[in-house]
């Protein structure tokens, strides 16, 4: 898969494009490249097979809605490289990664599609029910095909449904805050995963009879709300079983601080300080809360452990 990175100006993201083979390129954030983003990149690449051109991508970074004003949008479901991962995995060939600035956002529907997509020379675009774009989003899917003009095609695909819910990035954010990753599993069609860092904590684990692996996240990732969690930890190329707290542990922290992530695993008495790991979020198990003592905690982590074992079975 080539990956271009491109901040420049829309001549120069077209004369990238047009330097490349025919191709159907689908557009947009895609953010978490959820169920109803595969959709709409499958289709792009099952045209591109059809007609014999080279399947394409085009998103965006920083996250558009961030730029616009909403920093709640540094956090991502997929930061960029975990999105690349996910592309190629589907059959991208190439990616064109365009820096979204202010100037970019000026850009008007006729702009975008003249300077960039008909100068660009494809064969036609895939976007979702949703797409917009240009100066503060003042272009639709229709719009889209009124500009194209026949110069190229222009596939919408319709949204994707799961029990009666729209599949979208909101509707994941949501789930995760409310700790429900089970049902953003089933959004995404994969576990929710993050990747960090394992740091040195406070060491209260080991006095305990606990020790846990703490993690600092390498990216801007959205973190499930506070609450314990089964999880799958991937380690130098194993899987481990464990049980992460998220939180700001009440039982010894005077007043609401900093949020960790702390995870117990299973059978496992490493050294792994500044190892990169992998956390995929399996099940829900309780919400963080304060208890009366160390021992009545110790008490309730062994019955959560008991609990994520059976998620993990």
């Amino acid at each position: 898969m080539e990956i271009f990175r491109i901040q420049a100006a829309p001549d120069e993201i077209a004369r990238i494009i047009a330097s490349g083979p025919p191709q159907v390129m689908a557009i947009g954030d895609f953010d978490g490249v959820h169920a109803g983003h595969r959709k709409v990149l499958l289709t792009a690449v099952e045209n591109a097979e059809t007609h014999e051109l080279a399947p394409a991508v085009m998103t965006f970074h920083p996250h558009p809605r961030e730029v616009l004003g909403h920093p709640q949008y540094r956090d991502s479901l997929t930061p960029i490289e975990d999105k690349l991962r996910l592309f190629e995995a589907l059959g991208l060939k190439r990616v064109y990664l365009v820096g979204f600035d202010e100037s970019f956002a000026q850009l008007s529907p006729e702009q975008f599609v003249e300077d960039i997509l008909v100068s660009g020379k494809l064969a036609s675009v895939v976007v979702g029910f949703d797409f917009t774009f240009g100066h503060r989003g003042a272009g639709s899917p229709q719009r889209l095909k009124e500009l194209a003009q026949g110069r190229f095609g222009v596939e919408v695909v319709s949204p994707y449904h799961l029990n009666g819910e729209k599949v979208s990035s909101t509707l994941i954010r949501e789930s995760l805050a409310n700790g429900q990753v089970e049902k953003a599993a089933r959004l995404l069609e994969r576990p929710y995963s993050i990747t960090g860092k394992v740091v040195a904590g406070e060491g209260r684990g080991s006095t305990i009879g606990i020790p846990t692996a703490n993690v600092e996240t390498t990216e801007g990732y959205v973190i499930p709300g506070r609450g314990v969690y089964a999880v799958r930890f991937l380690h130098d190329g194993q899987w481990h079983f464990g049980v992460m707290n998220i939180g700001w542990k009440p039982t010894f922290a005077k007043k609401e601080g900093a949020i960790s992530l702390e995870t117990h695993l299973f059978d496992f008495n490493k050294k792994i300080y500044g190892d990169e790991v992998s956390i995929r979020f399996i099940g829900f198990i309780r919400h963080e809360r304060k208890f009366g003592s160390a021992e009545e905690l110790v008490a309730q982590i062994g019955k959560d452990i008991v609990s994520a074992k059976e998620m993990l079975s």
